[in-house]
């Protein structure tokens, strides 16, 4: 690392004339990562001069962005168990700066809410009526009907800011919530609707096909937590005219749900018009495809 002398007197070069000198100065920038930000930050707040903030923004944003895409690499690797970091990895592509503790607090609010009012005695439906009424009535968390392709839909913070997610978001939040108490609840890759299921752990019967485990019931958080059976799922996607494929009832991993929110996002900003976002975005969900 630089001295921070010489990282100040390498930053004011950036407003050379001469793309090939920017482009060196770039180049170094990056190199020296995350640790450059504050000084870039310091010398775009001591500018006037809008060519100068321009390439500054543009540097700290491809910092930030490589940092989120090594993070989301370990995370596919090493800490896909953990749902929560990978949702989070993808809030601070669009919020950088977001405060993760905050976060933390809010949902572990919940969870207590939650665990306070468990116990070992009840049935898998009434552990799942108590999650339903601690997030749904008392939260007071739903489905956005009137904005469903939002952005803001896919981000963990905006959820619990605005108590609005989709049914992708919302399943993502309840899963946090149940596996923070170890109940068997996971993810359902379903077309055009995400659900859940809650796992029979100790029946090796299929609910469809040659699957391995027992689905007892699903979950709709988007409908406040509804309970259904495959039944409903055979007659969505034959309303779909899709096959009636086994992954469309069983758990999908934790990296193929952040990869369906990147596909959301992706859908969201093709909506909006913003091609470069989608262009990132989709640079991400190769990377954490390909990790």
């Amino acid at each position: 690392m630089l001295k921070d002398q010489e990282l100040n007197a390498l930053i004011s070069l950036l407003d050379d004339p001469d793309e090939t000198v920017y482009q060196e100065i770039e180049a170094k920038l990056l190199s020296l990562g995350h640790n450059v930000i504050p000084f870039l930050e310091h010398a775009w707040e001591n500018s006037f001069d809008p060519i100068f903030q321009n390439r500054i923004e543009g540097i700290i944003h491809k910092i930030q962005f490589d940092n989120i895409e090594a993070q989301l690499v370990n995370w596919a690797r090493v800490e896909q168990g953990d749902l929560l970091k990978g949702i989070l990895l993808v809030a601070k592509y669009q919020y950088p700066d977001l405060d993760e503790s905050k976060i933390i607090k809010q949902i572990d609010q919940i969870k207590q809410d939650v665990w306070l009012e468990l116990n070992n005695n009840l049935t898998a439906l009434e552990k799942v009526r108590v999650i339903n009424h601690i997030l749904f009535d008392v939260h007071g968390f739903g489905g956005n009907t009137t904005n469903y392709h939002a952005p803001q839909n896919s981000y963990i913070n905006n959820v619990l800011e605005s108590k609005k997610g989709n049914p992708l978001s919302l399943s993502i939040l309840y899963l946090i919530i149940t596996q923070d108490q170890s109940i068997p609840i996971y993810g359902v890759n379903l077309p055009e609707h995400f659900v859940l299921a809650y796992i029979d752990e100790e029946s090796h019967f299929p609910v469809y096909g040659e699957s391995p485990n027992k689905v007892l019931f699903y979950i709709n958080p988007f409908s406040k937590g509804a309970v259904f059976s495959s039944k409903e799922i055979d007659a969505f996607l034959k309303q779909l005219k899709l096959p009636l494929e086994q992954a469309y009832y069983e758990p999908c991993s934790n990296a193929d749900i952040i990869k369906r929110v990147f596909r959301n996002l992706i859908l969201a900003y093709e909506k909006l018009g913003y091609p470069s976002k989608v262009k990132e975005l989709e640079n991400l969900l190769s990377v954490l495809t390909n990790a």
